[in-house]
């Protein structure tokens, strides 16, 4: 005999009802009766035993499922062939189409399906929340951060706490919101954990199918409870809150998660912190390497370049030789005769707009594609004049410093582009 939830064959008996012997499933919780024979089959046994022999349970099926067989099949085909007739008729019954098409059929179809989605809830099973509400608060996030640690579905979730205490607020709103069940507990000290610890243990009997439990509070006295679930087979959460942390405590295998209930994510182990970062220090690595690479790439090249120039002028006149000093780091070139550069003066505003609208409008009209920034227009202006943009704007009093004339400026927009501003001048009449 199994139990007819979920086929164990472990079970003891419960008493007795209606003079029936009554059943307790140790798996499962569930209660049934021991199996009675139709009545149709109880006839046959009783017919064909005569008072004396003993029909077995077997023979006593295929009595009743032949008994509307010819009688000359059976004789025809001897006793050795008469599973194999019964076996033949009732797939010739089954296969007709009058009896796929049946209610009857239709009906042991629905069974089927139903005791096979039953079955497949028994070996996944489910996950169970229990939540110390007037202990620790879980908002939407945490509780899908706790679901995704599980790996059966979070499908109960219950809550315990004195909903009538005005600390708790509208706590009881929000959870009922996000399906969890309330229960409600006396005011007292430590009366929702002692009702916590009292469902808790005899959660199986309530929901069979339940794997995997977290036990959602701060309290130590919760830790009797934890044991307990563990001796009953079950997989063991117990979720707490520390500053702005929950730690999840595999009880089972012992491992902590951490969760920030600030930043709503997992906090990393040290050893998931240090791969990353040794990945950028790798990278960062190479990068320099390759930039190290080729400024002595461009230092060789500068250097054979400098060699060439002095071996052709060695026969030049002393006034006109280039005299070139170079050390280990980079190669410098000096003019014996520097050429003196002329440079444009700035004496008002008018005159430094109409410049920097011309640098603008050449670049532009040189590089389309090329976004100007600030300090480019400012080293472009410093060639000209000779002197840095800031010292020519304090010089003619327009202002700070030169970001903040041109965006004074009705002539010039600056526009945002990362760390840098892109100027563009508007059209002049």
């Amino acid at each position: 005999m199994k139990c007819p939830l979920c086929e164990s064959t472990s079970y003891y008996k419960n008493g007795r009802s209606n003079d029936q012997q009554n059943y307790l499933c140790k798996n499962c919780g569930k209660q049934f009766f021991e199996p009675s024979l139709p009545c149709s089959l109880e006839m046959d046994l009783l017919a064909n035993s005569n008072g004396h022999t003993k029909v077995s349970m077997a023979d006593a099926s295929e009595l009743s499922l032949v008994k509307n067989l010819p009688e000359e099949k059976i004789i025809e085909q001897g006793l050795g062939s008469f599973n194999f007739i019964l076996a033949e008729e009732l797939l010739q019954t089954i296969l007709s189409p009058d009896c796929l098409e049946s209610a009857v059929f239709s009906q042991l179809l629905l069974r089927i399906q139903q005791e096979n989605e039953i079955r497949n809830k028994l070996e996944t099973g489910i996950s169970l929340l229990l939540l110390d509400a007037e202990n620790l608060k879980l908002d939407i996030n945490s509780e899908l951060f706790l679901a995704s640690i599980c790996k059966s579905p979070l499908q109960v979730k219950i809550a315990f706490a004195n909903w009538k205490n005005l600390n708790i607020g509208k706590q009881d709103i929000e959870l009922y919101n996000r399906g969890y069940q309330l229960v409600h507990v006396p005011e007292g000290k430590n009366s929702a954990d002692a009702k916590m610890i009292a469902f808790g243990a005899s959660i199986l009997r309530s929901y069979p199918t339940v794997k995997e439990i977290l036990v959602c509070s701060s309290d130590g006295i919760l830790n009797h409870l934890c044991n307990e679930l563990q001796n009953q087979g079950l997989i063991v959460y117990w979720v707490r809150r520390q500053g702005q942390d929950l730690h999840i405590d595999n009880r089972n295998t012992g491992k902590i998660t951490y969760y920030s209930l600030l930043m709503a994510t997992e906090v990393p182990s040290f050893e998931k912190v240090i791969e990353p970062i040794q990945d950028l220090i790798k990278t960062e690595e190479e990068s320099i390497n390759a930039k190290l690479n080729s400024l002595v790439d461009v230092a060789t090249s500068f250097q054979e370049r400098c060699e060439i120039n002095i071996k052709h002028n060695l026969n030049q006149p002393e006034k006109d030789k280039l005299i070139y000093v170079v050390d280990n780091s980079f190669t410098e070139c000096i003019k014996g005769q520097e050429k003196q550069e002329e440079f444009t003066e700035i004496s008002n505003r008018e005159i430094l707009d109409k410049l920097l609208f011309k640098i603008i409008q050449d670049i532009h009209i040189n590089s389309p594609q090329t976004k100007l920034s600030v300090s480019k227009l400012g080293t472009e202006l410093r060639k000209i004049t000779g002197e840095s943009p800031n010292s020519i704007i304090k010089k003619l009093k327009l202002g700070s410093n030169f970001t903040k004339y041109l965006e004074s400026s009705p002539t010039f927009t600056l526009k945002a582009s990362g760390k840098e501003y892109e100027v563009t001048a508007l059209l002049r009449e």
